[in-house]
């Protein structure tokens, strides 16, 4: 595996590295990993473990480097230490990426949302706009990624226009689906470099896939995210439950009160969470508006669509009883004529 730290402060470049670079042997050689240094950039190759490592050193040192002005052996050691003893262990409220030190639940059903997908390795997740389904989801797969558990990431989303034809679109197939990825992109720049991402998009580390190109393909060793999945259809998410590989982990996010499918047609996710609600090794999970972190009117608009679509379902379920009821009555009359 080969992965790339940025360095925070290129003027304290000298200090990181050591007299003589002898900070970066220090962690060659504890952690079995091969470095090289150029520019800005850190380049780490070796094992998946020990490359995440690695990486964690070097930040943790860039950190100690901002509230000092330099670094002893004794300081290194304590870091490549302390990295190797927490290896395996997760905190639930503190999960490491690459572009910011962590990424924190902010509610008790996201807090949910993480240890289940840490546990279980296939998760769906509904709920409303704005309760951070997409957003966790690509944290934990970055995470599992900088820890050296996956060695891939597969961002996978149907090219499902919302409410509305756009036509034909120009380009090529990437310019074509990009519109539809790009809520996906937004949440891994958050995360990462860009040119990290990069890096790792042209290694095929981390893949941005229209559902459709899904048929086909085993995904191992991976962590698949599906999102807006209430948009799939239910033969859509069959496929796609079905790419799942040894030591793999499928998260399935969708919001079931956006479904933009043709009338007529059944969504894919509600379908899915009907069938496997009760199989083993599956968790379901269902954030509600109290999960909202976005703008404080998102909460509030979320509930007053909500309450609107309580209220129609109650009138169509009482016209549909009177209905039942009228077709179910007799007229005595014809019925007792000869």
């Amino acid at each position: 595996m080969e992965l790339s730290v940025t360095l925070l402060d290129p003027r304290k470049r000298a200090e990181l590295f050591g007299p003589g670079d002898c900070h970066l042997r220090r962690i060659r050689d504890s952690l079995g990993v091969r470095l090289q240094a150029r520019n800005l950039l850190v380049r780490i190759l070796g094992e998946p473990a020990a490359v995440a490592q690695a990486a964690a050193v070097i930040e943790r040192l860039q950190d100690l480097l901002q509230k000092r002005n330099e670094l002893d052996e004794e300081t290194v050691d304590e870091v490549i230490a302390g990295v190797e003893q927490s290896e395996g262990t997760t905190d639930i409220d503190a999960i490491r990426v690459f572009g910011r030190e962590t990424i924190s639940p902010k509610t008790d059903g996201q807090r949910q949302y993480l240890r289940a997908m840490l546990e279980d390795d296939l998760v769906f997740c509904v709920g409303p706009a704005g309760t951070g389904k997409t957003y966790l989801a690509v944290a934990i797969a970055v995470h599992m990624l900088k820890m050296g558990k996956t060695k891939r990431i597969a961002l996978v989303r149907p090219a499902v226009e919302a409410g509305e034809r756009l036509g034909f679109l120009p380009g090529d197939l990437q310019q074509k689906v990009n519109p539809y990825l790009r809520p996906l992109f937004d949440a891994m720049h958050d995360m990462m470099t860009y040119d990290q991402l990069k890096r790792f998009m042209v290694n095929d580390i981390i893949e941005v896939i229209p559902l459709a190109y899904m048929r086909g393909r085993t995904l191992n060793h991976a962590v698949i995210i599906l999102d807006e999945a209430q948009n799939a259809t239910v033969l859509q998410m069959l496929m796609f439950l079905t790419r799942m590989g040894n030591h793999s982990k499928m998260i399935v996010t969708g919001d079931d009160s956006q479904v933009d499918l043709d009338p007529g047609q059944t969504s894919g996710l509600r379908d899915a969470i009907s069938r496997l609600r009760d199989c083993p090794g599956i968790n379901i999970l269902r954030l509600a508006e109290t999960d909202i972190v976005r703008h404080r009117l998102v909460h509030e608009i979320v509930r007053r669509y909500d309450e609107q679509g309580a209220k129609r379902a109650l009138g169509r379920k009482a016209s549909d009883n009177q209905n039942a009821a009228s077709d179910s009555t007799v007229d005595r009359s014809d019925a007792e004529t000869p």
